[in-house]
């Protein structure tokens, strides 16, 4: 029996084995330990509480210490992420969605490089800052709805890491690697980024100006931006001016003619009404991000993109979302693509959600920040897994739920039958070799070596106020005159 289809693509089970293999390849020491510790995440029949309760898992034969000893090759797994089949586009189009997503570590004062992140919904119309690790990951988007995505890269974020410069890196990288993959060649569409309000979409565009990349993202509701220059007028002194007239979210007036206009009709939210504005950009200033560059600030145009809704289904009010495209000069057909292709992002929240419920990727008490590196690799080599086995799970549903077909197969419910789709895959982990646990510090003795405590990053602006002069003590004299 043949194990690749008519287009040359290998058959799930094979696709499924060839993938595990490589990933063994990637575990560098402690690698048995380590790929049974992914293999206990995939088989067990929970959400994954501690890393202790994993190892009660059949298929983890061995202790879980290998986080803290072993090695992974993060540039070679980030290579076999790479080179499996991706979901694309109804046009072929690859559509790669980048997001934060943070592992709150509140009390770890023993663990270094913790950052205050920004989380929501932990107080009543307030951002409250918990210390954690902020990771940086990248997936590839399914067309239609669905909670599958495909996760391709994750990175921690350091203290002191400009968001935008590294992720900007970030992507570099990972479309560097679909090309030499094939997964992108010349004469296909380009690839497009999509990103939520917290990116500096003009800018992540103009550092990736030289790859066959498009960026989408969300601006806030308050943002200015400019029209082009207008012609020079003959007779005219001084210097040309830069920017056109004004484009303000907040004052219609400003808007004038919309470049293209799209209506369609949508089942969860009544009419869709998107109107764009061709070749608009931000006054960019030496401040903040671009504090550092030299010279004439570029001009960076694109297209912004109004959508209307009627309602929700969730029946809160509906706001306008404001959306900046990297392209120009589109058309209603590109309208429509590009909105529905933003509400697409969200998809990824689907995946962030199960790495940290059923997965457990925040349960564990890691002290170090490599160890959890090493864990976020192993949770994303197992997402990836039961992304590769899900034409060949069966609906081990309970009685409560709704039977699905093969295709609408939600991650969690494909993990359930995962554990008879194992044995048919490769296993290269060997049998654990008999030992006996080590005699540890003995009784009554005291812990002489104390693990060093860290302190929480904070960004601290530079001090550049002027000293503060002594106030003199001699009272000024009234005025009279």
């Amino acid at each position: 029996m043949s194990l690749l289809h008519r287009d040359g693509r290998r058959e799930p089970l094979a696709e499924l084995s060839r993938f595990r293999g490589e990933c063994y390849s990637c575990l560098t020491a402690r690698s048995d330990a380590l790929f049974e510790l992914a293999d206990a995440v995939l088989c067990g029949d929970g959400p994954v509480r501690s890393l202790a309760e994993l190892s009660l898992v059949g298929e983890h034969r061995r202790g879980y210490a290998a986080l803290a000893q072993g090695r992974l090759d993060a540039d070679r797994m980030r290579q076999v992420l790479a080179s499996v089949p991706l979901p694309r586009a109804a046009d072929g189009r690859l559509v790669l969605a980048v997001d934060v997503t943070c592992w709150l570590r509140p009390d770890a004062h023993t663990s270094p490089q913790r950052i205050l992140c920004h989380t929501y919904g932990r107080g009543k119309d307030q951002h409250i800052p918990v210390p954690g690790w902020p990771y940086s990951i990248i997936c590839a988007l399914e067309p239609g709805r669905s909670s599958w995505t495909a996760p391709l890269d994750a990175l921690r974020l350091a203290p002191g890491d400009d968001t935008a410069t590294i992720t900007a890196r970030q992507l570099r990288e990972l479309i560097e690697r679909l090309i030499t993959a094939g997964q992108w060649q010349v004469g296909d569409p380009e690839v497009l980024v999509v990103a939520d309000a917290g990116y500096d979409a003009p800018r992540l565009a103009h550092l990736l100006r030289d790859l066959p990349v498009q960026v989408l993202a969300r601006m806030r509701s308050d943002r200015v931006l400019r029209r082009a220059a207008p012609p020079r007028q003959p007779h005219i002194m001084g210097r040309p001016p830069r920017h056109g007239s004004e484009f303000v979210f907040g004052q219609p007036d400003t808007w004038g003619t919309p470049y293209a206009e799209s209506v369609t009709d949508t089942r969860l939210y009544g009419t869709a009404n998107a109107r764009c504005w061709d070749r608009l950009h931000p006054k960019l200033t030496h401040r903040s991000s671009w504090a550092g560059a030299d010279g004439t600030l570029p001009i960076v145009e694109g297209t912004v993109i109004r959508l209307d809704i009627d309602h929700l289904p969730s029946g809160a009010t509906p706001k306008p979302v404001w959306l900046w495209w990297s392209g120009t000069d589109a058309d209603a057909a590109d309208v429509d693509r590009l909105w529905q292709a933003y509400l697409r992002r969200f998809d990824i929240e689907h995946t962030f959600r199960l790495f940290k419920q059923t997965l457990g990727w925040t349960s564990p008490k890691i002290r170090t920040p490599e160890a959890g590196d090493r864990w976020t690799w192993l949770v994303l080599a197992a997402y990836t897994q039961l992304r590769l086995a899900r034409p060949l799970a069966a609906d081990l549903r309970r009685p409560w739920e709704k039977p699905a077909p093969v295709e609408r197969l939600t991650p969690a419910r494909v993990r359930r039958d995962f554990r008879h789709i194992r044995p048919k895959t490769t296993c290269p982990a060997g049998a654990p070799k008999p030992s006996r646990p080590g005699p540890g510090r003995p009784p009554g003795r005291k812990n002489t070596r104390p693990t060093p405590r860290h302190d929480v990053h904070t960004v601290r602006k530079p001090d550049t106020t002027k000293p503060k002069t002594k106030k003199p003590t001699t009272p000024r004299p009234r005025r009279t005159g």
